[in-house]
């Protein structure tokens, strides 16, 4: 069993960078704001969920000025299938609105002025600046929180603990790729049911005794 953190996670990077050598945002999306949009959807929702709502709903707005003209209701409408899909129809319009007021339409590239916008958390700025402006960032989802805890990277006590955990184990030049490649292993490899943290590749070797 490797016992030190710092081996563990060195065996994990090379093991995913083997897998899934470039891996890409799962969500369909065309730029900043299409993609700033699919991620807050993504919220207590499958991406394969919202894939299938938002290229309606980008066929008819998928501009900050256009997302604007649209009504909550009209937007509630396409994504009406997604979790929390009230409140996410009046944040995604109202964010809009701000997009105009504040950024000239253009999705902001701090951390600051993201989640400062309605209905984007610290997750979905950082998957923003991850993917849209390559500022090294750690987004950690449902698998990852899971993955950390799984491979004693981290105590899981929350999200918050995890990404600072993993970020002191893993190289900042890794992080934005490195996120991508967990949250694919842990759909296909390291399920929350079907792995019992000895039976995919990576935790069979990591507790090998």
């Amino acid at each position: 069993m490797i016992q030190k953190k710092t081996e563990r996670a060195a065996y994990i990077l090379h093991q995913l960078a083997l897998l899934y050598p470039n891996p890409k945002p799962p969500l369909l999306h065309q730029d900043e704001f299409t993609l700033l949009i699919a991620v807050l959807l993504s919220a207590q929702t499958t991406d394969a969920r919202v894939n299938l709502v938002t290229p309606p709903l980008f066929l008819e707005a998928s501009t900050p000025q256009a997302m604007a003209n649209l009504s909550a209701a009209q937007i509630l409408k396409h994504i009406r299938t997604c979790g929390l899909a009230p409140t996410k129809a009046k944040n995604i319009k109202r964010l809009s609105e701000l997009l105009l007021e504040r950024h000239q339409g253009q999705v902001p590239r701090t951390f600051s002025e993201l989640e400062a916008l309605p209905g984007v958390g610290h997750k979905t700025a950082s998957v923003v600046m991850a993917a849209c402006f390559n500022t090294p960032a750690f987004p950690v989802d449902t698998h990852i929180h899971r993955l950390a805890k799984r491979w004693r990277l981290s105590s899981g006590k929350n999200v918050d603990t995890t990404e600072k955990d993993l970020k002191k184990v893993f190289p900042e030049t890794t992080w934005n790729t490195l996120h991508l490649q967990i949250i694919f292993y842990g759909r296909e490899h390291c399920t929350a049911r079907g792995c019992d943290g000895k039976t995919c590749p990576i935790c069979s070797f990591l507790n090998r005794s």
